[in-house]
């Protein structure tokens, strides 16, 4: 059974569709990146899949269990969700703000429990961010509040993770490191990201919206081709292979191309 499944969704905004009829099934343990232009829809649809807007048609289940037939606090039980415009509220700690990921594990009369510290501490070290712990919210940069925030998910401690542009406001090295650390996890992830780059090298699959549509959905050899990259970004690309690690590597602009062979003199 596929871990996060959806069937004809269709996600609309005041009436209009944004994005119809995706059919989209993700495995357990495996990382997808969902990519497309900027408008194309990946937030909305990010929401409807967990359950934050309800779908105008279609069904998502997790484990089979149907989302609408859940309430807020199931919903959470099951899978984490970083959006890509949340914040830690500034007048909290770093780690109080993490501890609010334990939320759906605990009765309300047990903030505090013996115990919660050292997950909110694992959750932190988890994004390079254990020693903020006790620092105030407001102090932090853009880059410290997405690591903080997905540490928040982290500490929710579901086998599903659904994150809108994990990668946002991160330099390159703390890109990298995020998205190695969340595959060392070994949990289920859905990350909507605009950088085909990180899709092609840390993702199992890749899923394209392209004109209110899932456009294809693959391995990145398969989907993140020059031909798709071209219709649907309106770019050119370009596929090399690392030798050393077999990942896909995009060249991407005008002019790309895969270097000729150079020829040896006779």
């Amino acid at each position: 059974m596929s871990h996060l499944t959806s069937r004809g969704l269709t996600c609309s905004i005041d009436g209009r569709p944004i994005v119809s009829d995706v059919d989209l099934e993700i495995e357990r343990g495996e990382m997808v990146a969902l990519v497309g232009r900027n408008g194309s829809g990946k937030s909305t649809l990010i929401r409807s899949l967990t359950g934050l807007r309800a779908p105008a048609r279609g069904s998502v289940h997790v484990d089979g269990t149907d989302l609408a037939a859940l309430t807020p606090r199931q919903r959470a039980g099951l899978m984490a969700h970083v959006g890509q415009e949340d914040g830690p509220p500034e007048d909290l700690l770093v780690g109080e703000m993490v501890a609010m990921g334990r939320i759906p594990h605990r009765p309300p009369w047990s903030v505090g429990a013996k115990g919660e510290r050292r997950l909110v501490l694992d959750a932190l070290a988890a994004v390079g961010m254990a020693a903020h712990v006790d620092h105030p919210c407001q102090h932090l940069s853009g880059g410290e509040r997405r690591r903080v925030m997905l540490a928040r998910g982290l500490a929710q401690g579901t086998d599903l993770l659904v994150l809108d542009e994990p990668t946002n406001h991160l330099d390159i090295h703390h890109q990298v490191q995020l998205l190695d650390t969340v595959r060392g996890l070994g949990r289920t992830v859905l990350a909507a990201v605009h950088d085909l780059s990180l899709a092609a090298t840390h993702f199992d699959r890749v899923a394209v919206l392209h004109e209110g549509r899932l456009h294809a959905v693959g391995t990145p050899t398969e989907v993140l081709t020059p031909q798709t990259i071209g219709l649907v970004f309106g770019v050119e690309a370009a596929q090399l292979t690392d030798p050393a690690t077999g990942r896909v590597h995009l060249v991407l602009g005008a002019g790309a191309s895969v270097p000729a062979p150079r020829k040896v003199p006779a």
